[in-house]
């Protein structure tokens, strides 16, 4: 019998509460990744030389209508994501820190994570390349009243706990000749922290990501600029995302995006001053983005980043000199 593409979902949901199955919460996505680095490598952390906050939001899959899954419980949640990052250079550490705060629901789990960074820089070649280490605190709380029926829960989810406070860590390198590419490589959650109490595993995750900035002889007010990011959790899951943006006069920018087997999205943002907007919509392309009663609409993201410098201007140079009388 063929099951629908709702109810798998729903089933994938469902599996996320049960301690009987072994899953791994995967690592939220965002669309607008070629703005949001830090959040997949530590090493990009004080790189743009410049004091800068950034916000995300992240809708995935909305006006899908899952089914609960038992009679009398609730559906589960489909990925609804918060990003905030914050990163500065810091001279003295020969590098740069930064925090970032996560907020993923998925499933019955609602995840809260916070990320501290830092990153060693040091020139080479015609650009610079920086070692990161990022140490993460995580908190999965698991919404079991959900996964219960009017008979009241299931054995398997009565003996689970509510929530459990996790420690992992992740490591990355990133190299970037400023207006030209740049290349990351990195390790999330090299710990595969894991709860028994909430059956909860965290995904270790495997990022590449790359970037190319372009600017035509016959055009020069405008740049092209394609990138990537490649992923995979536990050498299992593979994903890639495939992007092109065209800026102009780093004043307004737009573009299109590919994620393999999953949607195609448009980007388009502004740059005023020292504050970024941006948007994005994606086009669901699998059979749960079917022009259906019910189905994905699409995915709705937002980006917000502000950056700025602290320039400390230098004491000028004192002069002395000798008073001579003359008699």
């Amino acid at each position: 019998m063929e099951i629908r593409p709702l109810k798998k979902l729903s089933l994938l949901l469902i599996a996320l509460g049960f301690s009987c199955v072994a899953m791994a919460q995967q690592e939220p996505q965002f669309s607008q990744y070629m703005f949001n680095r830090m959040s997949y490598n530590p090493g990009y952390a004080g790189s743009s030389g410049s004091i800068c906050a950034a916000a995300m939001y992240r809708q995935q899959w909305f006006g899908l209508k899952l089914d609960a899954p038992t009679a009398g419980g609730k559906a589960g949640s489909v990925p609804t994501d918060i990003l905030f990052t914050f990163d500065m250079p810091v001279r003295f550490l020969h590098g740069g820190l930064g925090f970032t705060f996560v907020s993923d629901k998925i499933g019955y789990h609602d995840n809260l994570e916070l990320s501290v960074d830092y990153a060693f820089r040091m020139f080479w070649g015609q650009g610079n390349l920086s070692a990161g280490v990022e140490f993460n605190l995580l908190n999965s709380s698991l919404d079991k009243e959900a996964l219960w029926g009017p008979d009241g829960p299931d054995p398997r989810v009565a003996q689970l706990g509510e929530s459990a406070m996790m420690f992992d860590a992740s490591v990355g390198l990133y190299y970037q000749v400023p207006s030209k590419y740049y290349l990351g490589l990195s390790v999330k959650n090299l710990l595969a922290a894991h709860s028994d109490e909430i059956a909860f595993t965290n995904a270790r995750t495997v990022y590449a990501m790359g970037g190319y900035e372009y600017t035509p002889a016959s055009a020069p007010s405008i740049r092209i600029r394609p990138s990537a990011l490649l992923k995979t959790a536990n050498f299992s899951i593979f994903q890639a995302d495939l992007t092109c943006l065209l800026d102009y006069r780093n004043a307004f920018w737009g573009g299109l995006g590919y994620r393999v087997q999953d949607a195609i999205y448009v980007m388009a943002g502004v740059h005023w001053k020292q504050l970024r907007l941006g948007v994005s919509y994606d086009f669901t392309t699998s059979r749960l983005g079917s022009f259906k009663a019910g189905r994905s609409m699409g995915s709705m993201e937002f980006y917000l980043k502000y950056c700025f410098k602290i320039v400390v201007p230098r004491k000028p140079g004192t002069s002395y000199g000798n008073t001579i009388y003359l008699d």
